[in-house]
C-alpha cells in the first residue's frame, strides 16, 4: 500500500475483503457497502484501466464508460505511477482466463 499511513480500520476492511470466497460473497458485501453509484463509479475506473492498458483512446474510453477525461486521466496516472494495483488486477483476471 505505497503512498498510505497505516490505518486499522482500512486494513480491516481489506482483511474483509480478502476473506470472501466467491463472487456472490463479494457482490453482497460491496452491496452492502457502498451505494450503487460507488460501485458503478469503482467498475467504470477499473474499466477504464483495462481499456487503457488495451492502448484504446480516451475518445473510446469516455464513450465506453462514460467517465470524463479528468477521471480516466486519474485512472491513466495510477496506472503510471502508482502502486501497482490496477495492474496486479488485470494480470490476476487475465491469468483466470487461460
Amino acid at each position: 500500500m505505497s503512498g498510505y499511513t497505516k490505518d486499522e480500520n482500512r486494513d480491516m476492511l481489506f482483511q474483509a475483503i480478502l476473506s470472501l470466497e466467491t463472487l456472490e460473497e463479494c457482490s453482497d458485501f460491496f452491496a452492502d457497502l457502498c451505494t450503487k453509484s460507488e460501485l458503478r463509479e469503482m467498475a467504470r475506473r477499473f474499466e477504464a484501466a483495462r481499456l487503457i492498458r488495451e492502448g484504446e483512446k480516451y475518445t473510446t474510453i469516455v464513450e465506453k464508460t462514460g467517465l470524463s477525461t479528468a477521471t480516466i486521466s486519474r485512472v491513466n496516472s495510477s496506472l503510471r505511477d502508482g502502486g501497482g494495483g490496477y495492474a496486479r488486477a488485470l494480470d490476476a483476471l487475465e491469468a483466470q482466463e487461460k
